[in-house]
């Protein structure tokens, strides 16, 4: 498919050739909930942690004798029913993270891209390289670009004007192309793509 390729100030200045495997895809809805749970369970912490008898601090000795006190008979002073005792059936720290098949994660890849071309969201630059580093100026165009919700921008990580220029903007977000994953770019309204990046994005998926 061939997608038109502008400059910083949206002049049209070409079109690139990309693969309709990747950016003309049929949009599987049901990929996207895959893999985005799969994401959010991976950050998830998992370190809650109570101690269990054997863990908090206090005696081994046994209370006082088995029999004759008139009382229960009592082993130790870390037992739960104790003040400052170990909990019972304490909670251990655990690992909620997965990872789906790559079919299934390049599968959901290939239906976000196309998703950002078929509603006109994917906005392919011929250059990323900015003259300074300046938030304001970038800020000012992405809205040339129409893209000044929420966007992702992406382009090669070695670009530090750029990845300088858009740290500090609250809605938008900067990713090399080997960084672009699905919760992201859903996340997002537009997608701003240097044409090295919308190459780099198609051999990931083909690859």
């Amino acid at each position: 498919m061939k997608i038109s390729v502008f400059n910083l100030k949206r002049e049209q200045v070409g079109e690139i050739d990309l693969s309709d495997e990747v950016f003309g895809a049929e949009v599987k809805e049901q990929l996207f909930y895959e893999v985005v749970k799969a994401q959010l369970a991976s950050r998830r912490s998992g370190t809650k942690a109570t101690k269990e008898r054997s863990a908090v601090a206090g005696s081994t000795k046994k209370l006082y004798r088995q029999k004759g006190t008139g009382r229960a008979r009592q082993g130790s002073i870390r037992a739960p029913h104790h003040v400052g005792g170990g909990h019972a059936h304490a909670l251990e720290p655990k690992d909620w993270s997965y990872r789906p098949p790559r079919k299934v994660r390049i599968g959901a890849l290939k239906s976000a891209l196309s998703l950002f071309a078929k509603e006109n969201r994917l906005i392919v630059l011929d250059s990323l390289e900015l003259p300074e580093i300046k938030t304001k100026a970038f800020a000012q165009t992405l809205t040339t670009l129409q893209a000044d919700k929420k966007c992702l921008v992406v382009d090669a990580a070695t670009n530090e004007k750029l990845v300088k220029s858009i740290r500090n903007l609250e809605n938008h977000q900067f990713l090399p192309p080997e960084g672009v994953n699905v919760y992201d770019l859903l996340r997002h309204d537009h997608l701003v793509v240097s044409r090295e990046a919308a190459k780099a994005l198609e051999a990931r998926c083909l690859r």
